[in-house]
């Protein structure tokens, strides 16, 4: 643990010297959702590469850049990509830019995603605003000797997901004209995707999306105390009846179809945000 707690802020310190201020609010983007982003006002940009001891992203889309600017007047701190169980990282390995955002005085994630839907009253295209999940990983980043300082041993996950938040994103898409819905992402460690087995089983247990992401980082950022909001964005619906080969490069349209309705919601809960933000 002692060499991982040296990663984290070796490269906490290469940031911090690269961005000069303190981020008000954490972005992690998914897959195809990098325009989300088109409106924030960079300042900085570090690719990943250059960070030391921060992974390297391997998938489509993930552009493997650090941005720092501003949106709406707010700081932000944004990943444009991140990492996954399935590239062979490490639970510590795909929490790490979560504990730098953490240890850079970050007080508020906003996670995104592209998942599968599993509910029939969600359609492709839409934005699920993610009201509870379900780790199916097999695994936790918090495995192994708790960082007192970062957090508590056991932390209470019994509203990881901000109600005050999710309250914001669902204003925020209503005075845009959106539709969003709310529902319980489920994440499993990919990178096969799901049997129509797997997914009769997941519907079972309450969840309403499937995806290969974001709970990892959702129990380490829950662990240093920050509030969190998760944005779905459906990319195609898993119907075990009615089974339809998935394709990525279809997942990757439909999430970059979604992007500037993505965009407007983050935006309007961010202008919601205290300046403080936290």
């Amino acid at each position: 643990m002692e060499s991982f707690k040296n990663k984290v802020f070796q490269a906490t310190s290469f940031v911090r010297s690269k961005i000069g201020q303190h981020p008000h609010i954490g972005l992690l983007i998914g897959t195809g959702l990098a325009e989300s982003l088109s409106h924030m006002k960079t300042a900085v940009s570090v690719d990943y590469r250059d960070i030391p001891n921060f992974p390297i992203s391997t998938v489509p889309t993930h552009r493997g850049a650090l941005l720092f600017g501003s949106i709406r007047g707010k700081r932000v701190l944004a990943m444009q990509g991140r990492f996954h169980y399935y590239e062979g990282y490490s639970m510590r390995d795909i929490t790490l830019p979560v504990r730098v955002m953490q240890l850079l005085g970050v007080k508020t994630l906003i996670v995104l995603n592209a998942s599968g839907g599993i509910n029939p009253s969600l359609n492709t295209g839409d934005i699920m605003v993610i009201a509870d999940h379900i780790n199916l990983t097999g695994s936790n980043p918090l495995i192994g000797p708790n960082v007192d300082e970062w957090g508590p041993r056991f932390p209470d996950m019994t509203q990881v997901y901000d109600p005050k938040l999710v309250s914001m994103a669902e204003e925020a898409a209503l005075e845009n004209g959106i539709r969003v819905q709310k529902g319980v992402y489920v994440g499993l460690p990919g990178p096969s995707l799901e049997t129509r087995a797997e997914i009769r089983f997941l519907k079972t247990i309450g969840a309403d999306a499937v995806g290969l992401s974001t709970i990892p980082e959702v129990i380490a950022a829950a662990h240093g105390g920050m509030a969190i909001l998760g944005l779905s964005v459906i990319t195609n619906m898993n119907l075990p009846d009615d089974p339809q080969p998935c394709r990525v490069d279809d997942i990757i349209a439909t999430a970059e179809g979604a992007a500037p309705r993505v965009q407007a919601v983050i935006e309007g809960v961010i202008e919601r945000l205290p300046d403080t933000c936290g």
